[in-house]
């Protein structure tokens, strides 16, 4: 039963080892594709990168409100 569920992780693992395992390798040192060294990395080989969806095109600087 549990073997039935891990069936297409494993079959996509296997059929793709090196994004598995360049996701693996990126999620775990904490690098952003908007950042070098990956960022160029990936720009030499070709991918399309697209802005990082985490910022919501806000600013990362505290912004001040005012409330009367």
């Amino acid at each position: 039963m549990f073997l039935e569920e891990l069936t297409p992780f494993l079959k996509e693992l296997t059929q793709q080892p090196i994004a598995f395992l360049g996701g693996f390798f990126s999620g775990a040192f904490r690098l952003k594709v908007s950042e070098d060294p990956l960022k160029s990395w990936l720009e030499k080989q070709g991918v399309a990168i697209s802005p990082d969806p985490s910022n919501n095109g806000y600013n990362e600087k505290p912004q001040s409100i005012s409330i009367e």
